[in-house]
C-alpha cells in the first residue's frame, strides 16, 4: 500500500461543500488528511462529508460564513475539537457577481470583496494563529495555508470588476502572509484556476457557442476538472513543496501564456 503523503494532518477547507472546494477536500482526505468542510450551505457540506466517509476518510462539516470572524474562529475550533489541531487551511470560499461596471452597485462590490478578500484574510489569520499556537506547544508537522486566486487576479473581465479586484487582492495578501508567517514555518501559497468545470460554467455543457469561446482562449483545448485543482492543493499542502512560499500557481490550460485566440477542437 502506498504511503499517504499527509497522513494524520488536519485541514480546514472553506467553501468545501462542492466544486473546487470539495475537490480539494476530497484529494486531501485521500492523502490521509482529516478534513473539516466549512460552508454556508451546511446541508450540502454534510452530504459531502458523507461521501468522504464512504471512501474511508475522516471528515466533519460545519456552517461558516467566512466574512464573519466569529464563524471563522468557530470553524478553526471545530478542527481542534474533532481532530486535535490544524495543519492545513484552504481558503477557497468565494462568490462572483456579473454586472456591467456602470451598473454595479456598492452592495454588489462590497458583497464580493467581503467574501473573497476579507473572508480569505479572516480564514488565514485564524488558521495561522492556531498553527503558531501548536508550534509553541512543540508540534513539528509542516504547516501550509492555500488561498484560492484566479487568472482574473491578473486579467480583467469588464463585467466582474469586484471579482477581479478581490482576486488581485488575494494574490498580494498571499505574498504578504507568506513573509509574515515564514518565521513560524508556515508556508502560504495561492492557486489561480482558469476555466474549471464547476457550477459557474454549467452553461457550457449545453451552450456550444459559450464552450467554443472558452476553448478559444485555452491552448490545451479543454475545460479543467476540479480534481486538477485538488491535486495542486495536495502538492502545496505536502512536503513536496517544502521550499515554496509566496507563490501563485496558475492552473489554467495555458491561458495566461496566450496573447491571441486558438481554434478549439470540434465537439465530437
Amino acid at each position: 500500500m502506498a504511503t499517504l503523503r499527509l497522513a494524520d494532518r488536519v485541514a480546514l477547507v472553506t467553501g468545501g461543500a462542492k466544486g473546487i472546494g470539495f475537490a480539494c477536500a476530497k484529494r486531501l482526505a485521500q492523502e490521509g488528511v482529516k478534513v473539516v468542510i466549512a460552508d454556508v450551505d451546511v446541508d450540502r457540506a454534510k452530504i459531502s462529508v458523507k461521501e468522504l466517509k464512504e471512501l474511508g476518510c475522516q471528515a466533519t462539516a460545519t456552517k461558516c460564513d467566512v466574512s464573519v470572524k466569529a464563524e471563522v474562529d468557530a470553524a478553526v475550533a471545530t478542527a481542534v475539537e474533532f481532530f486535535g489541531g490544524l495543519d492545513i487551511a484552504v481558503a477557497n470560499a468565494g462568490i462572483v457577481k456579473a454586472v456591467p461596471f456602470l451598473d454595479m452597485s456598492e452592495q454588489d462590490f462590497d458583497d464580493v470583496i467581503r467574501v473573497n478578500l476579507k473572508g480569505v484574510f479572516l480564514t488565514c489569520q485564524s488558521a495561522a494563529r492556531q498553527m503558531v499556537k501548536q508550534k509553541s506547544e512543540g508540534c513539528t508537522k509542516g504547516k501550509s495555508i492555500i488561498t484560492m486566486s484566479s487568472v482574473n487576479g491578473v486579467m480583467a473581465i469588464p463585467t466582474i470588476a469586484g471579482y477581479n479586484a478581490s482576486k488581485g487582492g488575494v494574490n498580494n495578501l498571499t505574498r504578504c502572509m507568506s513573509l509574515s508567517l515564514a518565521e513560524y514555518g508556515i508556508r502560504v501559497n495561492a492557486i489561480g484556476p482558469g476555466s474549471i468545470a464547476t457550477d459557474v460554467l454549467a452553461s457550457v455543457a449545453t451552450d456550444e457557442e459559450a464552450r467554443q469561446r472558452l476553448l478559444s482562449r485555452t491552448p490545451l483545448g479543454r475545460i479543467g476538472d476540479p480534481s486538477e485543482i485538488g491535486s495542486v492543493a495536495a502538492f502545496l499542502a505536502s512536503d513536496d513543496s517544502s521550499y515554496m512560499t509566496g507563490q501563485v500557481l496558475y492552473v489554467d490550460g495555458g491561458r495566461l501564456a496566450l496573447n491571441y485566440t486558438v481554434v478549439p477542437p470540434k465537439k465530437s
